[in-house]
């Protein structure tokens, strides 16, 4: 297969301002990239965005992406889009708001590419999968659990025929578990450092479960990679390549913090810690 190197000079992101977003954003804005960072009106973490002159922050709800071509004045080469609702909790499976996620997914699709994109990049998530046990790859057959995770698939399916009804490249990653900065309080890491900080025991399982988690910089920097040189109409599953049990993680962040404050773990049975996916050894590739 011939080798793709597209040349991104302008790039737009929905949903900036998560883990991930932040990280792509100071990525491109090191490839001398102009950004435009598509934010939710009012939102308090559009403040944390780089201040750098090539960063335009565009005010627009997900039910308004279609506004974008009116909002942006001038042609882009690459559509990142992040932005999702109702991500944790029982949102999961509030099936009409995770529909609204799909309808707002072929819209930014339609937006990219009034603006003149070459490639659309979605951000998917190994909730598309289910429960796998092994390796994950794109050919890995996906049987979702909750409505998040099939919103998720079925986003990726329809934008997929869309952009190429629109003749535009499409590129659908399946994220896996990202930590760094600007990552959500209520994640597995955050949360735990946050409370053994504030001298508190987490309440946690034996964590033997397989997890693999890749740095925002590092995913980052593979989303750049997909918007330069990605096939169209792949699917690539985004992980660090190495599962570890999630005791690992936890015991690292006590190290890394230079505090022996133990965990306390939760009966067998017992609560489940309130972001567990499945356990499997992903493929970052």
């Amino acid at each position: 297969m011939a080798s793709i190197q597209r040349q991104i000079h302008t790039a737009i992101i929905t949903g900036p301002t998560g883990a991930i977003g932040m990280a792509l954003c100071a990525k491109l804005l090191a490839e001398g990239v102009t950004v435009y960072a598509v934010t939710h009106p009012g939102s308090a973490r559009a403040a944390l965005l780089p201040q750098d002159a090539r960063l335009h922050v565009v005010p627009c709800d997900a039910a308004e992406l279609a506004a974008l071509p009116e909002l942006i004045p001038e042609k882009a080469d690459a559509f990142f889009h992040f932005a999702w609702a109702h991500t944790i909790g029982p949102g999961r499976n509030d099936m009409p708001a995770q529909i609204e996620n799909i309808r707002y997914t072929i819209a930014a699709c339609r937006a990219a590419a009034q603006l003149g994109c070459q490639v659309f990049i979605g951000a998917g998530s190994q909730a598309e999968y289910g429960r796998v046990e092994g390796v994950l790859t794109a050919q890995t057959p996906c049987f979702p659990e909750n409505g998040y995770g099939m919103a998720k698939l079925c986003a990726g399916q329809m934008s997929r025929v869309e952009c190429q009804t629109l003749g535009m490249a499409h590129i659908w990653t399946r994220i896996l578990s990202v930590y760094g900065p600007h990552d959500g309080p209520a994640t597995m890491i955050s949360g735990t450092i946050r409370k053994l900080l504030h001298g508190e025991k987490p309440a946690l399982t034996a964590g033997i479960q397989q997890w693999d988690y890749l740095y925002a910089a590092d995913a980052a920097a593979a989303f750049y990679a997909l918007a330069v040189s990605g096939q169209d109409g792949r699917v690539y599953p985004l992980g660090s390549g190495t599962a570890r049990p999630l005791k690992d993680y936890i015991e690292r962040s006590c190290t890394c913090r230079r505090t022996r404050r133990p965990y306390r773990r939760t009966p067998a049975g017992g609560p489940r810690p309130r972001l567990k996916k499945e356990s499997a050894k992903p493929l970052s590739g």
